[in-house]
């Protein structure tokens, strides 16, 4: 029997291929038990400083903490240090004002000098008289021309939070502006006039606020009651401009449509169609 040649003896390949899930058991596992590790070392350490604290340091710590407590003073509550001073909800040094009774509010100035400061009450008091005058004078030059008597009772003053508000009142017999328009009518042209004479003498800052009825409007007017009221008080403005009054005195211009009717009862009422000029209140230490 011949002999068999030498053959190569034959290679086997073995391949080996990972489930898709073992790459979750790699080292993820570790990152989730070290934050573990962190959280509950951080209790521990709570729990730690609820029992090595006292009441007091532990309120100051929650005001260091406190995302919106804002320390406006020195030398006050909470302000020696974490653990050296009160809370900042403990009583305090902080000014308050006349109707509180707590300590637990605190004053942040609006910036280092402080805003401005109003008159004190004997300062608020001559100015309430100068106003009245204001008012006495403004009413008895309108008497006093004939073609403007009649409109005197179309004159209204009140005294306000703001200052004093000299409200010009339409009725039945008169309109200060063009009806549905921004027009002034040669009367209300007249009694705006006389009202800028006195205005213009007085250094207080003037806002104009304009009013109108509730009379509708079609769709097809192109405007309503909200934009009038603001055209109103900027005809007014620009006409007592006009009339000497520096521009840099008007703080404030406005329209408020029907939404402050001076006839609640009847929101259709001419007197509802007014225009409101108030004098504000002066600030301590105007000149």
């Amino acid at each position: 029997m011949a002999a068999r040649p030498n053959l190569p003896r034959p290679i086997i390949v073995k391949k080996i291929v990972a489930a898709p899930h073992a790459a979750h058991h790699g080292g993820a596992w570790k990152v989730a038990y070290a934050d573990f590790v962190t959280a509950m070392m951080a209790f521990f350490l709570l729990m730690w400083l609820l029992g090595a604290t006292t009441e007091k340091q532990r309120k100051a710590l929650a005001d260091y903490f406190a995302p919106t407590i804002v320390q406006a003073k020195q030398d006050a509550a909470g302000s020696k240090g974490l653990f050296g001073g009160d809370s900042l909800v403990a009583a305090d040094k902080y000014p308050h004002g006349a109707a509180q009774t707590g300590t637990k509010s605190m004053t942040i100035p609006r910036d280092a000098t402080g805003g401005p400061r109003e008159a004190s009450g004997r300062e608020r008091e001559s100015e309430r008289k100068r106003f009245q005058l204001l008012a006495k004078t403004l009413v008895d030059k309108v008497r006093s021309k004939t073609e403007l008597r009649r409109l005197a009772r179309n004159l209204r003053f009140s005294e306000t939070a703001e200052g004093l508000r000299i409200d010009v009142v339409d009725d039945a017999d008169f309109s200060m502006f063009a009806m549905g328009t921004s027009q002034l009518t040669p009367a209300g042209a007249q009694l705006f006039r006389e009202i800028a004479g006195l205005v213009a003498a007085s250094p207080n800052q003037v806002m104009i606020r304009g009013h109108t009825d509730a009379a509708p409007w079609s769709a097809t007017a192109g405007t309503n009651n909200w934009r009038l009221s603001v055209d109103r008080a900027e005809v007014t403005r620009h006409y007592l401009e006009f009339r000497g009054i520096a521009a840099n005195r008007f703080s404030r211009i406005e329209g408020v449509a029907d939404r402050e009717p001076y006839v609640p009862s009847d929101r259709f009422d001419p007197r509802n169609r007014r225009i409101s000029i108030t004098l504000g209140w002066r600030m301590a230490g105007d000149n």
